[in-house]
């Protein structure tokens, strides 16, 4: 009987001294992988899920666009040019020229939010409740960390896009193309994407069925349209409300969004942006942990 530290009479010690050899004789380094290529491999893992919604998101563009122009249009025909007609003689809103140009900002934030959760959600349900691929994605030799951050990258492609057309919109209204299309006003919008985004990964993690989706849209989505400062001014809120309304992610993003478009470079709200990213990465966590746990 051959021992299990031999093989054909070579020791495990002595193959490891051979190939530590071999290396310094080849200049190859025989030490441990670095930060930088931990990270860089991270990086392409989220890059390869991407890729594989990317596919699938490509050839469905014009859907996605027009499925989030809709409601905007709604509210911006009823709300900006209907009573916002009625507003507008009777005061002055705290951003802009009128009551349109005021809700314009709060249109793209909202269907940047609801392309970019319910895109996202019924991708992954989609693929864990019907075509049942979901289990091959969880078998990748990937980190759980790029996993959720692939899917999150997709689901802020889709907002991008929604909103790009709601920003078209916006420009046409108003004809201000700086104030919607300046770096800091791109940089809230995409902030917000990663939220809801990183938020609808997770539900369509833990949804049961389609009549799930429903309801976490029904309770969370919805009321966060009207109380996520589309369509006012928090700050002239009571203090009861204004405390519920500022839990709101969406909050944040109308009020960075606004000031960027119409205010003053040294009137923006800079909280906005960290608040925005620390939730990001707060729900990327629960995310990555989840798929780690992930059985289906």
């Amino acid at each position: 009987m051959y021992s299990w530290t031999r093989i054909q009479g070579v020791t495990i010690d002595e193959c490891y001294q051979s190939v530590k050899l071999v290396s310094l004789q080849t200049r190859v380094p025989f030490s441990k992988p670095t930060s930088y290529s931990t990270l860089q491999t991270l990086w392409n893992d989220c890059l390869t899920v991407f890729w594989g919604d990317w596919l699938d998101l490509r050839v469905r563009l014009v859907q996605v666009i027009a499925s989030g122009l809709v409601s905007p249009l709604i509210y911006i025909v009823g709300f900006g040019l209907g009573l916002g007609s009625t507003l507008d003689s009777a005061m002055k809103p705290s951003a802009g020229d009128n009551y349109l140009q005021f809700i314009l900002p709060g249109m793209v934030a909202l269907s940047s939010m609801v392309i970019s959760f319910g895109g996202t959600t019924f991708s992954i349900c989609g693929d864990r409740l019907f075509t049942k691929t979901f289990e091959e994605m969880l078998l990748m030799p990937v980190h759980p960390l790029a996993l959720h951050v692939g899917k999150m990258m997709a689901g802020i492609v889709r907002g991008m896009l929604t909103a790009g057309s709601v920003i078209l919109v916006a420009i046409v209204c108003t004809g201000k193309v700086w104030s919607f299309l300046n770096p800091l006003f791109l940089l809230v919008l995409v902030l917000n994407c990663a939220v809801f985004s990183a938020l609808g990964v997770i539900v369509g993690l833990n949804v049961k069925s389609l009549e799930s989706v429903g309801i976490y849209n029904n309770f969370v989505i919805v009321p966060m349209s009207f109380l996520g400062a589309t369509f006012f001014d928090p700050t002239t809120l009571p203090i009861a409300l204004k405390a519920v309304v500022y839990l709101l992610p969406l909050t944040y993003t109308s009020l960075g969004l606004r000031a960027a478009a119409y205010l003053p470079f040294a009137q923006f709200p800079w909280y906005v942006v960290p608040v925005l990213l620390l939730s990001a990465i707060v729900l990327s966590a629960i995310g990555a942990r989840q798929f780690s746990h992930q059985q289906d």
